[in-house]
């Protein structure tokens, strides 16, 4: 027989380690387990790439270990990925695998997968033999006494990670197989000695010379963990008595042995090398024009994207809202803002993420700027802007949101108490012309950089995926301080409707000067089913802040209230009805004699102005008026607007039938009529969307009613989940009319109302938010302005609070800072009695007033190059295609 003479056990003893493998595809945790080729390694940094074969580890108590593994590129994805190894898909999961495989073309980030591997002990009872006959190598496997412990844990990690988990319906799978070449102290046993030579059977304890085995199997058993590190040790100690014995046998012959020495140094020099040369900078240089504070500025800087001092970041953390490292940088370069500094304010420190993603707007992207400015004459500033991307309409806006950058223009404080405090706001715009030229001096890899800042405008405004959720966040991260005790009335109004009252009495006052006025009482008014004033999650909303201020708050819930939802009413109704029960209720509480202050929001703040200029209560027992974002008129923005003038309000009460209020929380039961209302609500435009099912309907039906980026996590769980738990939207085609007329109407349309300022005989106070949202500034100008002409010796106010919507006036969370102190300024002002502030000699004439125009005008609140007039032309004119196309 030709060949050397060996054991007779070669081949025998074999071993898996107990290995069994599954695949996981299609979860949605992070897992980051798909690997990279030659050419993206080339272009990756160390800190970008996806790690080790091996990333993770789970031993068993039961004697097996889990670990997971990297998917390599040369895997073959989706149509047969492993239909052979792991079976046909169940269900839709081909189609998965479809749509993965398109994702993965198009460089999207497809779904996470990995391979998940068992190893344990076996039996170690495997053969691996050749077949004369056959001339075929035949693989007997091991038996596996765990193997169905294992598929039971492949399970439960599947439900915990999520996704699809497909089983190999061969269980002789051989990661790391073992044995064959066992060592053993006789031939009879085994092949090798524990030095790793090969016996040779012609006599025993003998070895064939300069014959090794130095591999996975000399190892005779299973040792139930990965044996990496096992058959490195078992490699090194056979190598260790190679070396020797090449050593003894060159000294018995006389060869000379030569030793070199390696440079241990020279492997970290090259990787540091390796480091810096994947370390790609994009260089470009922007210009931006603009007015900051109504003066001219302009910015000359030079970006320097994927810097070495800037921390590197995952590109799968893009998913979670982190922007990839080329998308970030360092800005240099000067502003030019004479109006400031006669000379240039060089950046000595700037930042710029131009994927900025803020976990309370996860469907908007920002590009963050922020410098540090220094002057020639020792002056600091912060120049602090962002690119806010709506994804409205697909792009509709995209062009000048991507080119306009809203800024604020701080002076940091200095030694000096005369340095005056300078804080300005504005906009800074870049030309196409000079996007052209950035798009054309660009230095480096541009094609990547490129490719990754369209990646992500692709996914903001056309597939409009959010980065982030509000699900993680729950309510008991929320404030925990006790809510104040409060009395709750039950009132019964004139037309035999219950609503209620609720009263928060405040703690003893702190002394007032004498002869100074008594009225304490603050009652205040919600909008649209939505709590605005009553915030348990929140450390100061407005009425926690009346009570330490001495103030006692009354909160009407009206037939608008969740608590008492009304199937048919009208705002008419609240301006008629409870109103008036509510202030005959704090008449018969402290005396007729009474007054007290009124703040009002939205609707409340409509019904507020019906009760009076309808005569239905005297604005005798008013102290003064409060209105956020509401007055007698109601001028909304261009999507609302357009709204109003289709017959969506129409088309949902037919949709509703009798049952006029809407549950929007899922736990209730709902009709098919309210679940039909509720898809057709998620599928309308809004200029903000949310991961919220709830906040979308409520946005989709109306509009959006706050900015997200004001209103806390916390805040805006409560509001959604425990608050806004139902919708009353028999007042919708109410609110129609007054919408479309721009005033207060009354439920037949007409104006019964303007025509009696004479009854508005109270100081008022009128807020708007600049950034306007749903209601425009428009509403308290033009309410500031009738109150001036027709009651010209009261006191009357008009406020426009930057960076505010709607709702989140109240409920925002730096509200208390800088909402709530005009409030309280506007009721101190009342009680004192400074509400005369003209004389009859000063009194601003009908003319005057007419010439008079809204500064806070200008901006739509749209986010267009266009006027809402030709937004709404073109929406309507996409509406009109769109339903050809569907007929």
């Amino acid at each position: 027989m030709r060949g050397l003479r060996l054991s007779e056990t070669l081949g025998s003893g074999v071993s898996c380690n107990g290995n069994t493998v599954a695949y996981l595809a299609g979860s949605p945790a992070p897992l980051n387990a798909y690997g990279i080729d030659g050419k993206q390694l080339s272009k990756k940094i160390f800190q970008e790439r996806p790690g080790p074969a091996i990333s993770s580890s789970y031993t068993s108590s039961l004697g097996f270990t889990i670990q997971t593994a990297v998917l390599p590129t040369a895997y073959p994805f989706l149509l047969f990925k492993g239909i052979i190894t792991y079976g046909w898909p169940n269900g839709f999961w081909f189609f998965h695998g479809i749509i993965d495989k398109l994702k993965h073309l198009m460089g999207f980030k497809s779904s996470q997968a990995m391979v998940l591997n068992a190893m344990g002990y076996d039996e170690s009872d495997g053969k691996i033999m050749f077949k004369k006959d056959t001339y075929k190598i035949h693989f007997t496997p091991p038996q596996d006494p765990l193997f169905l412990r294992k598929i039971n844990a492949f399970q439960k990690l599947t439900k915990k990670l999520g996704g699809i988990l497909f089983m190999s319906r061969y269980r002789s799978t051989s990661v790391h197989l073992l044995g064959g070449c066992n060592a053993s102290s006789e031939p009879s046993h085994g092949v090798c000695n524990s030095k790793g030579q090969v016996f040779d059977t012609k006599a025993p304890a003998t070895v064939h010379p300069g014959l090794y085995v130095c591999d996975a199997s000399l190892i005779p058993c299973s040792v139930g963990i990965n044996p990496s590190l096992t058959i490195a040790a078992a490699a090194e100690h056979v190598s260790r008595h190679l070396v020797k014995d090449v050593l003894e046998y060159k000294s018995k012959r006389g060869t000379p042995v030569f030793v070199k020495t390696v440079d241990k140094h020279s492997c970290l020099t090259t990787d540091k090398n390796l480091r810096s040369c994947h370390k790609p900078v994009i260089v470009f240089n922007e210009i931006m024009k603009g007015y900051i504070g109504g003066m001219p500025c302009t910015a000359y800087l030079k970006m320097k994207m994927n810097s070495q001092n800037q921390k590197d970041f995952d590109e799968g953390n893009s998913v979670n809202g982190e922007s990839h490292s080329f998308l970030r940088g360092k800005v240099g370069g000067y502003v030019v803002f004479k109006s400031i500094e006669k000379d240039e304010l060089h950046v000595i420190d700037g930042e710029i993420d131009l994927c900025e993603v803020d976990y309370r707007t996860p469907y908007t992207q920002y590009m963050h700027y922020r410098l540090l400015l220094a002057a020639s004459s020792g002056s600091r500033y912060i120049l602090e802007g962002r690119k806010i991307m709506h994804p409205f309409l697909f792009a509709l806006n995209a062009w000048r949101e991507t080119t306009t950058l809203h800024v604020t223009f701080k002076k940091l404080a200095g030694n000096r108490s005369q340095d005056e405090k300078i804080n300005l706001i504005g906009e800074l715009r870049i030309s196409m012309i000079e996007l052209l030229k950035i798009l054309m001096s660009l230095e480096g890899n541009k094609r990547r950089f490129i490719y990754h800042l369209s990646r992500t405008l692709l996914r903001t405004y056309n597939l409009q995926t959010p980065r982030g959720s509000h699900k993680g966040c729950s309510l008991s991260h929320s404030y925990h301080n006790p809510y104040p005790d409060s009395t709750l009335h039950e009132i019964k109004t004139e037309d035999g409707y219950i609503i209620s009252c609720r009263q928060w009495k405040c703690s003893p006052a702190p002394q007032r000067s004498k002869g100074e006025k008594q009225p304490k009482l603050v009652l205040l008014l919600n909008g649209h089913s939505a709590e605005s004033f009553w915030l348990p999650t929140e450390p100061n909303d407005i009425v926690r802040t009346l009570l330490e201020e001495g103030y006692e708050a009354l909160l009407l819930q009206s037939r608008l209230d969740p608590l008492n939802p009304a199937h048919n009413s009208t705002i008419e109704d609240i301006g008629k009805f409870d109103i008036p029960a509510a202030i005959t209720k704090i008449l018969e509480l402290h005396g007729e004699s009474t007054r007290f202050h009124v703040v009002a929001h939205c609707v409340g703040g409509l019904a507020i102005h019906m009760a009076l200029l309808g005569g239905h209560v005297s604005a005798t027992h008013i102290a003064s008026l409060s209105c956020t974002n509401s007055s007698m008129y109601f001028k909304l923005n261009a999507l609302p607007r357009l709204k109003m003038w289709l017959p969506v309000v129409p088309v949902s009460m037919a949709i509703l039938g009798q049952n006029k209020v809407l549950p929007l929380v899922k736990t209730e039961k709902i009709s098919w009529r309210h679940s039909l209302l509720k898809c057709i609500a998620r599928l309308i435009p809004r200029y903000e969307r949310c991961t919220c099912n709830e906040c979308e309907v409520i946005s989709g039906i109306f509009g959006n009613a706050f900015w997200h980026q004001n209103v806390s996590p916390t805040m805006h769980s409560w509001l959604n989940m425990q608050s806004s738990t139902r919708l009353p939207m028999s007042t919708f085609p109410h609110l129609r009319k007054i919408c479309k007329a721009g005033f207060i109407v009354d439920s037949n349309g007409k104006n019964s109302y303007l025509i009696h300022p004479e009854r508005l005989e109270v100081s008022t106070l009128y807020i708007s938010g600049g950034r306007n949202i749903l209601v425009t500034p428009e509403t308290s100008f033009l309410a500031n302005k009738y109150m001036k002409l027709h009651q010209p010796g009261l006191r009357h106010e008009r406020v426009v609070v930057e960076g505010f919507g709607h709702s989140d006036l109240l409920i925002g969370e730096e509200s208390y800072k800088k909402v709530f102190p005009h409030i309280l300024s506007h009721i101190r002002l009342a009680e004192q009695g400074e509400h005369v502030v003209m004389s009859s000699g000063k009194k601003c004439n009908e003319e005057a007033l007419a010439w008079a125009d809204d500064p806070y005008g200008e901006d739509t609140g749209f986010g267009s190059l266009f006027s809402p007039s030709i937004i709404i032309l073109l929406m309507l004119l996409s509406l009109l295609v769109l339903i050809s196309l569907l007929l």
